[in-house]
Order: C-alpha cells, then sequence, then structure tokens
C-alpha cells in the first residue's frame, strides 16, 4: 500500500477549456473505471508548486520541495475527443457536474516513496511491457487544469502505462507571462530531479516525455542538465515529444536540440504556422518560436518535425496535441505503436535540406 503523506485531501477547482468533436471507446483501460454515471481516471503527479491548505490545492507560489500525489478525475460519458468538457454560461451551468464535466474528483498525498512505490505497483500490474508517460504544461495553467489535461489525453489516447504529469508553478493567468518565465526557469533543476528520480526507480521500461508550449523550456532545460550530469541516462527515455514550443527557434537547433539528440535516440516536433499564441510570444520576444511555422519550419538531423498546421479549430491553435483528433491519432501511434513518422502516412516534405512530415486533417 502506499505511503501517504500528512497532507489534506480535497477536490480542487478548475475552469473552461476549448472544444472539437468524436467520441473513443477506451473499454478495459487499467487508468479508467468505467463503473460509475461517468469515468474516473486516475493520474499520478509531481510539482513543485506551494501548497495552499486552506484551498486544498496547489497554487500559483513556489514550494520548498517536490510534492508527490494520485489525482482522480472525471470525464463524461458523452465526452468528444480533444474536449475538456466544462460548465458554460451558455447552458446555464453555474457549478461542475462530473456526468457533465471534465473535473477534479479528488487527490491523495503522497511522499517521494510512496509515489514511486505506487508507480511501481500500477507499472508492473502491466506486465512486462510496463510503460508511463510524463506530461509538462505550459504556461496560463493551474494545477488543476494540468490535472484535467493529463486525464483527458489518457482517455482521449486510450493509454495503459502510468500517466504522470509535473506542475511547475504557472500562474494561471494570461497576464502572469513573464512570472511564468521565470518560474518555468527556476523549476528546471527540480524535475531534473524528479526525472532521474523516475528514471532509476520508477520501474517504468519505456517512459515518453510530452512537454506543451512554455513547459518545453522547463523540459528541455531538465534534460539538458540531466544528460550532461549523468551520460547513462541517455537512451533511457523512450521517447520525446515536444508540442507547440515556447523557445527561440534559433537558440533551439543551436544549442537545445543537439543535446536532446545526444540523449534520445527519438524525439518527435509538433509546430504549426497558425499558432497565434506563438504570434504573441515573437512579438514579445522579437524572434520567432520553435513551434512556429510562420517563417519557416525547424529542421533539426535526429528530430522528427511535424507539421500540423491547419488542424485546429480553436481561437488560439495552440493545444492542437490536445484538442485536434488528427494530432490526438498521430500521438497514439507514436505512444502506442511506436512507428515513427516515415511508417505513420504523413506526408515527407522537405525545408532547409532536411525533411519533415504534414499531418492532414482525416478524410470524413
Amino acid at each position: 500500500m502506499a505511503e501517504r503523506a500528512e497532507m489534506p485531501r480535497r477536490a480542487a477547482s478548475s475552469r473552461p477549456s476549448l472544444p472539437p468533436p468524436r467520441p473513443t471507446p477506451v473499454g478495459a483501460n487499467p487508468n479508467v473505471d468505467q463503473a460509475q454515471a461517468y469515468a474516473r481516471v486516475s493520474v499520478m503527479f509531481g510539482t513543485d508548486r506551494k501548497l495552499d491548505p486552506r484551498a486544498g490545492t496547489f497554487g500559483g507560489g513556489r514550494g520548498e520541495r517536490i510534492s508527490y500525489g494520485e489525482i482522480t478525475v472525471s470525464i463524461p460519458h458523452g465526452h468528444r475527443t480533444g474536449e475538456l468538457e466544462a460548465p458554460s454560461l451558455w447552458k446555464l451551468e453555474l457549478s461542475e457536474d462530473p456526468r457533465k464535466h471534465v473535473a477534479v474528483l479528488d487527490w491523495s498525498p503522497l511522499t517521494r516513496l510512496g509515489f514511486l512505490n505506487r508507480v511501481r505497483a500500477r507499472v508492473q500490474a502491466q506486465g512486462a511491457s510496463g510503460s508511463s508517460f510524463v506530461f509538462v504544461h505550459g504556461y496560463n495553467v493551474a494545477f488543476a487544469d494540468a490535472a484535467r489535461r493529463t486525464a483527458q489525453i489518457t482517455y482521449d489516447l486510450d493509454y495503459r502505462g502510468v500517466p504522470v504529469f509535473y506542475s511547475w508553478p504557472s500562474q494561471g493567468t494570461l497576464q502572469g507571462y513573464t512570472t511564468d518565465e521565470n518560474n518555468a526557469q527556476w523549476s528546471e533543476a527540480n524535475l531534473k530531479r524528479f526525472l532521474v528520480d523516475f528514471a532509476q526507480k520508477s520501474g517504468a521500461t519505456d517512459i515518453y516525455l510530452i512537454a506543451h508550449s512554455m513547459g518545453n523550456r522547463v523540459l528541455t532545460g531538465a534534460l539538458r542538465q540531466a544528460f550532461a550530469e549523468q551520460p547513462k541516462l541517455k537512451g533511457r527515455f523512450k521517447e520525446i515529444i515536444l508540442t507547440a514550443p515556447d523557445i527561440d527557434a534559433e537558440i533551439f537547433k543551436r544549442d537545445i536540440a543537439p543535446a536532446l539528440v545526444a540523449g534520445c535516440d527519438r524525439i518527435t516536433l509538433y509546430a504549426s504556422n497558425g499558432d497565434n499564441a506563438l504570434l504573441a510570444s515573437k512579438k514579445v520576444h522579437g524572434y520567432p518560436r520553435a513551434g512556429d511555422t510562420a517563417e519557416g519550419i525547424v529542421v533539426v538531423p535526429g528530430i522528427e518535425t511535424i507539421d500540423a498546421s491547419g488542424l485546429d479549430t480553436s481561437l488560439l491553435e495552440h493545444s492542437y496535441f490536445a484538442t485536434a483528433p488528427p494530432v490526438i491519432s498521430d500521438i497514439r501511434r507514436v505512444l502506442l505503436d511506436g512507428l515513427r513518422a516515415a511508417r505513420r502516412g504523413l506526408e515527407p516534405r522537405t525545408a532547409g535540406g532536411g525533411n519533415y512530415w504534414k499531418l492532414k486533417a482525416a478524410k470524413p
């Protein structure tokens, strides 16, 4: 039985999110309990956010240490792939209903040892092919939102390994961008420790790392440190998936990509030319981002770049990795089938002397 820390157990609140289409059957997924009027998805987490005991959840402040736990999130039986169903004022919904919404139900704090033991037990239950993913969210994401997103992609991918997310202290507000940048950099060392621990003691055979937006800065910074300090980690991570990275494109190509390629044989980068969040980031920083293809796509030896332009119908077109069914389906083939881009039916293209792939919408 997992060791529990002396911390409060409470449900956390969340905020509305985005939509797209199509239901996904989950069946006997060990992460999903379908026995109630809604599905319950169980995911693990690590965070260096500061706990607010009065609110019973983690806020936007920096914690003194990494906290661990397990969290349960509802997925309504009418869920549509890519959607984070949330209360709508148009429907006169003033509070969350797990039968209709993706909502945090409860969470259990764990000690570091309790967390690792719990992950190991869930991995062992899979048998010899035990796997896990670690998701690192981006800017403007509250702790509850990170949990909801992790549960949603677990459900939509029908992922049967152990789902884990690492939540750094994003402010969860649009105006908190600069603070989020500072906290993203501050969290690199903590995430490095978390990943090294996880790689060495989780028991997972295959570990997939997934980052979104500014979370790519936290993940790539952590990995650069980890690979430099511990060469034995080379090849330990099955795949690194970078989605819509909010990173200076030139810095990524010159400094970050070579360090990642030296430590991992399989890296996938998803980018788009309609990502309004990254276009705004370019205006702030003065240079294109690695996840933005408007001024040219990032093509780097050792990294498979996927052009996902035109697949997100939301206002920002920024969260397509989790909201656009064609991208979700492509990531599923990476995680579940282990297929490289050349075997996933993508359209090969060339730019800057290198190859990349175009992902198209599925035909109706």
